[in-house]
């Protein structure tokens, strides 16, 4: 092979590669205790059943709920990736299905200010990313705090989850609110999606979306897109306790059977994402633009 035929198999996979950006998905909800980690555990599973490869960022930061509900405990998070000079490949932990995920870890606390060569750092090296996974799932905290703003204006795709309990609903409202008003938000480079969590019928989910959307369309100009319903199981209960996915210990529950549909459904509504709004580098870049 001569200097110029290696040269063009260089850029060829060099513009594979770009091509091939792993889609970042944003999961979070606006109070907790709603489901949302479920949610997003159960879909890296049905992902990666999907032949997909999953990495899940736990950016619950301090709580480290991802790791628990897994039932592993790694070995370093991302604060080691910041600060002790750990490499990527250290601080990504296998779960369950060879789904592999990277804790927030309470050592992560310290840094709501990074400077600005912890961030250089941790875009270069969480870029990495890019070539071990197709689906990146952000995992973020419940509210409407700083840093979950940061994490939701920067994703192009956003699944909330409510249940039909009251202060669900408002506080769903009040996030979606908070987005809005964010000065970096742009209502025409991001999708936000809805779970209905914990309802007893597909109508009673669908109408909680119909209720939450009507408010959300009228008074913020956002047009939400209806996932589905996960269904009142008491399968996901026995889950938790067992620190297991639903889906990989029920397969056959009705719980998993629709994670299974709305995996679908998120795959299948993605086909029209342009490539410049996905990979992992642009959504750190934007989520720490002022540090940089």
């Amino acid at each position: 092979m001569d200097q110029a035929e290696n040269l063009r198999n260089i850029i060829k996979k060099q513009n594979q590669k770009d091509l091939s950006n792993a889609r970042v998905i944003a999961v979070t909800s606006g109070k907790g205790g709603v489901g949302k980690s479920s949610v997003s555990i159960n879909l890296a599973v049905q992902f990666t059943k999907m032949g997909k490869k999953v990495i899940i960022l736990d950016a619950d930061f301090g709580l480290a709920n991802i790791e628990v509900m897994f039932g592993v405990i790694p070995k370093y998070n991302l604060s080691d990736l910041m600060v002790s000079g750990r490499e990527i490949s250290e601080i990504i932990t296998e779960g369950p299905e060879g789904i592999k995920f990277i804790s927030g870890g309470s050592g992560i606390a310290k840094l709501v200010n990074p400077d600005k060569e912890q961030v250089k750092r941790l875009v270069n090296k969480m870029s990495e990313l890019e070539n071990m996974a197709d689906v990146i799932i952000i995992d973020t905290g419940a509210g409407i705090s700083p840093t979950v703003m940061e994490f939701l204006v920067a994703s192009p795709e956003t699944i909330i989850v409510t249940t039909p309990e009251p202060t669900s609903i408002t506080d769903s409202y009040a996030l979606l609110k908070a987005l809005s008003m964010n000065d970096n938000f742009r209502r025409e480079d991001v999708s936000i999606k809805m779970i209905a969590n914990r309802v007893s019928t597909e109508s009673e989910g669908h109408n909680l979306y119909e209720k939450l959307n009507m408010v959300v369309s009228k008074f913020l100009d956002i047009d939400m897109t209806y996932l589905g319903i996960i269904p009142m199981d008491n399968n996901i209960v026995k889950a938790v306790m067992k620190q297991k996915p639903v889906s990989i210990i029920y397969p056959a529950s009705a719980s998993s059977k629709h994670f299974e549909e709305i995996a679908e459904k998120i795959m299948n509504d993605g086909t029209d994402i342009p490539p410049q709004k996905r990979g992992i580098r642009g959504y750190l870049k934007s989520v720490f633009a002022k540090n940089l």
